[in-house]
């Protein structure tokens, strides 16, 4: 009993000073808890000793446990670099972003770097506190201070992007992406980014090799087939377009505006009745049936079907009549059915669609180069047309694994 107690206050009382140094060289008031924990199981000894009794089971254990074993295993995770410190400010942290208190996040999160500039998770959390913020400056520092501690933080890397993205750097944005994609090239979100980045700044070569990248991973996506038709309709490769817009329109059939430009590209073929067929689907959309009537009405006078097409032509007008009666008077063909169009003596611009269907700015643009297209080669003949199809189907070029390859496409162009 006696050599028991003995061995148990030199043990205890080592570890306690060992503590207590620990506290006061890393200025650390966290061990100011292990310490009065160890006191506690201390004084249980000590009163033992003193007044000569026996303590039972339990008291015996917490003895042990608060004077020895809860201060080791602090010393073991320590060597295993997981601070006690680190771990309750971590904690406290989380629990004031929980509760929205961002700024007491933000100073916790702070002290703990100030303490430790390695911190890795504590730089993280801070760059999110900066971004919910609005802080993209700040934020970016913190995700790049993240990523030098932490090479594989692939989401950092996208995060620092897309933030200069948001800041109007996008030649900084595409270059993060670009150096993300080497390491991480199935990373779908810094695919999908770089793409939108590079339409934007009308670098359709360059995003239509990202898009091809990123399809050998996500074959059935529909954004990247679709935004690789966008793509492929800015290059002019109306052939690859059309691969994209069906793959497109096959995974997603409420994608009205593959539809749209589906039916654009047959007018430009010269394909009446798919364009007619695809212009019908297109109406179902509120965005695109002032446009699509305005085009089925065009192919029935084409055909000679004038009622049909007077018929189309006030549905459009009905939808969209600002828009659409100046381009009926812009338009020759209508000429002779002119007097039969109910033109509204208050013309009315349809308003813009609250409801999500709105066509994002790339899809206008698209739609619009097509329309022009479809414009230009109007007075092709099917000679001319034939011979087009055969040139383009003559090279050989897929878009992902069974349609075609841009790049050699474009060499063939270029030679």
């Amino acid at each position: 009993m006696i050599i028991e107690q003995l061995i148990f206050t030199v043990i205890a009382f080592a570890i306690f000073v060992y503590m207590f140094f620990r506290m006061i060289k890393n200025n650390d008031t966290t061990y100011v808890v292990i310490l009065f924990i160890q006191a506690i199981g201390i004084a249980l000894n000590f009163l033992e000793v003193l007044f000569k009794i026996k303590l039972n089971i339990l008291f015996l254990i917490l003895k042990y446990i608060f004077a020895i074993v809860i201060p080791i295993i602090v010393m073991i995770l320590e060597k295993q670099n997981f601070y006690l410190y680190d771990a309750i400010n971590t904690a406290k942290a989380k629990a004031f972003i929980a509760l929205g208190d961002n700024k007491k996040a933000k100073k916790a999160l702070i002290t703990l770097i100030e303490k430790n500039q390695s911190n890795y998770k504590a730089h993280k959390m801070l760059a999110e506190v900066y971004e919910q913020e609005g802080g993209m400056r700040k934020a970016i520092d913190e995700y790049v201070q993240a990523i030098d501690l932490n090479k594989q933080d692939y989401s950092s890397y996208y995060k620092v992007a897309k933030l200069l993205d948001n800041l109007d750097k996008k030649d900084e944005a595409s270059e993060m992406l670009y150096n993300l994609l080497e390491k991480k090239p199935d990373m779908y979100e810094a695919s999908e980014l770089l793409g939108e980045i590079l339409i934007q700044t009308q670098k359709y070569k360059e995003a239509a090799n990202v898009y091809q990248e990123a399809l050998k991973y996500n074959s059935f996506s529909f954004d990247l087939n679709y935004n690789l038709g966008l793509v492929y309709t800015m290059l002019n490769d109306f052939q690859s377009a059309k691969i994209c817009y069906e793959k497109a329109a096959e995974l997603n059939s409420l994608s009205y505006n593959s539809k749209y430009c589906l039916a654009e590209i047959a007018l430009i073929y010269k394909d009446i009745e798919e364009a007619e067929k695809k212009f019908l689907e297109s109406v179902e959309n509120e965005e695109l049936s002032a446009d699509a009537y305005y085009e089925l009405s065009k192919i029935y006078l084409f055909k000679g079907d004038k009622d049909t097409a007077i018929k189309y032509a006030n549905l459009a007008i009905d939808i969209d009549s600002k828009r659409i009666v100046r381009k009926i008077k812009n338009e020759p063909v209508f000429i002779p059915v002119m007097v039969r169009i109910s033109i509204p003596f208050n013309l009315q611009e349809r308003q813009e669609n609250e409801n999500g269907n709105k066509l994002q700015e790339k899809e206008k643009i698209a739609k619009e180069h097509l329309e022009e297209m479809s414009e230009l080669t109007r007075n092709l003949s099917y000679n001319d047309i034939k011979l087009l199809k055969r040139n383009i189907a003559d090279k050989d070029v897929y878009v992902n694994d069974d349609n075609r390859d841009y790049d050699r496409k474009q060499h063939e162009r270029e030679e």
